[in-house]
């Protein structure tokens, strides 16, 4: 055996696995609607692109510093300041290969081995295969529908114990769309701080917001609770940006430059005509996003509408993000068209061999009896794949 014990701990994203048996199916040339991949369905704005090209033709295309251009983390320091309050310097800021890649790279700087990380369920896949790879393990905490699918502080006390160095807090959430308010971070926020946590603050999906609601960074608390903590976004959910790579970290300056010094080690810097798309991005024209998010908030409002008219399916209406978290429990130990559905993970596979529409199980996020649906489709395909899972789940 030539593996590694690390690698054997870990399974490959669920997200991505069923994305892929999707495309297989589609490239055989059969009609399947996706509600899985978080991607959205819009093209990048096109002054991102000129912006790229023209980076070409001017021969942009050499090596960069490792931790990203002082333009970008200008453009970056630019953004914190104006939109969230929050002063940082460029050493304070590192630009990688997307926000998992940030996530990464954090998880390897701070987390030493049996160090525990608090992970709220349901969660993104990829945390808790993350902290196993760093050496962590993952201590999860779960929340509930009822509860909007929020972390309460008084959990995060009642699990802290010694080996406790960090918590994570994902807002907007993938998968809930569950979005926490000024209130509700500055309590949580007391909480680490009092166990002297450091927070790893999540914040890809900030710019998807509905209903008027108020996106705050758990950073933007305090000073001493933004010295506690790295916040993590990026470009590829604001900006449909997904497959220019792109994300970046604002932490303490002792945390980034080892982040710098693993990313020196694996990918050094990030393409560098990303990095210039990026620039753009954050410091071009931002009508694109309010574009996107109004259309979002239409699929949500209809996706959500008639999902909760499908008999023995529950949903909420999320705040943030594209995503829905529906509850399917009562639709299983039931038999639809002969096939006797007992999970969650039964239930998509059925979903794609029977309907051809393609969703992620709950299972796969640390709560089983949900599935996840993206809205970041068009419309059609949307009502479309709704009418197929209807039709599918007659019994």
């Amino acid at each position: 055996m030539y593996l590694s014990k690390r690698v054997q701990t870990i399974q490959p994203s669920p997200t991505l696995a069923i994305d892929a048996k999707a495309k297989k199916l589609k490239a055989q040339g059969i009609d399947v609607i996706s509600f899985g991949t978080g991607e959205p369905d819009f093209d990048t704005p096109q002054n991102i692109k000129d912006f790229a090209i023209d980076a070409i033709n001017k021969g942009f295309t050499k090596y960069c510093p490792v931790a990203g251009t002082l333009e970008l983390k200008n453009a970056i320091i630019n953004k914190f300041k104006k939109e969230n309050n929050l002063d940082y310097t460029a050493d304070e800021i590192i630009v990688s290969c997307g926000a998992k890649h940030s996530l990464y790279n954090i998880f390897q700087a701070i987390f030493n081995e049996g160090d525990e990380v608090i992970i709220p369920a349901p969660y993104w896949v990829s945390y808790p295969d993350m902290a196993l790879l760093a050496g962590a393990n993952p201590v999860i905490i779960k929340t509930e529908d009822k509860n909007s699918f929020k972390l309460n502080p008084n959990t995060i006390s009642n699990v802290v114990t010694n080996k406790t160095k960090a918590l994570i807090l994902n807002s907007p959430s993938n998968p809930t769309g569950s979005t926490y308010t000024r209130e509700e971070v500055e309590k949580i926020a007391k909480v680490c701080i009092d166990n002297k946590l450091l927070i790893i603050s999540d914040e890809i999906y900030e710019k998807l917001v509905y209903d008027n609601f108020k996106f705050y960074s758990i950073a933007e608390i305090s000073p001493e609770v933004k010295a506690q903590t790295l916040v993590v976004n990026g470009v590829s959910k604001a900006f449909a940006m997904t497959g220019w790579r792109i994300g970046y970290t604002a932490g303490p300056k002792e945390i980034i430059s080892a982040m710098t010094k693993i990313q020196s080690q694996s990918t050094s810097n990030p393409t560098s005509i990303s990095l210039k798309a990026a620039t753009e991005a954050l410091n071009g024209p931002q009508d694109s996003i309010e574009l996107m998010r109004i259309e979002f908030e239409k699929r949500r409002n209809y996706i959500v509408e008639r999902l909760n008219k499908i008999h023995g399916i529950e949903c909420l209406i999320p705040s943030g993000a594209f995503y829905v978290f529906p509850n399917v429990s009562k639709l299983l130990g039931k038999k639809y068209n002969g096939k006797l559905i007992n999970t969650d993970v039964e239930l998509t596979d059925y979903l794609l061999d029977q309907a051809k529409v393609a969703v992620v199980p709950g299972t796969a996020f640390g709560a089983s009896g949900y599935i996840r649906l993206s809205y970041a489709t068009s419309m059609e395909n949307i009502q479309k794949g709704l009418d197929r899972i209807e039709s599918a789940l007659v019994i």
